[in-house]
């Protein structure tokens, strides 16, 4: 059996609020918007379009009540520049019990989904 993962549902009771967010976090394209869904992909060209799932971000009569699930981890090639960017963008440091010695920054987005800054990866891990 062939399965691809086409997309990453984000529920929300403002599409807009995430998916604006998200837009320019990471440079994607608004692909479809309606008033109760709205879907970005990766840059067209780029080498992750049509790879990388899709983000749909869909419309629910509920508020987020708590922690994420499942989460996005972003890998910058500076993370303290990327989370300065990103709180520029409306996102805020959280605390969801991580302590103090991590090596990344757990962040959400305006609308309160939690997400990890991870720090670059070493010329040995890159490598691999």
């Amino acid at each position: 059996m062939t399965v691809r993962i086409q997309a990453l549902c984000i529920d929300s009771t403002n599409p807009q609020v995430p998916a604006g967010f998200w837009e320019q976090a990471l440079g994607w394209r608004r692909t479809y918007e309606a008033d109760d869904e709205i879907v970005l992909e990766p840059p067209a060209g780029s080498p992750e379009d049509g790879v990388v799932p899709d983000l749909l971000f869909l419309r629910v009569p509920e508020r987020k009540e708590s922690k994420n699930r499942l989460h996005l981890d972003l890998r910058p090639e500076d993370r303290d520049a990327e989370v300065a960017r990103l709180e520029g963008l409306g996102a805020m440091r959280v605390d969801v019990g991580q302590g103090p010695d991590v090596t990344w920054a757990v962040m959400a987005d305006p609308d309160g989904n939690e997400f990890c800054v991870l720090r670059a990866l070493r010329p040995d891990e890159a490598a691999g």
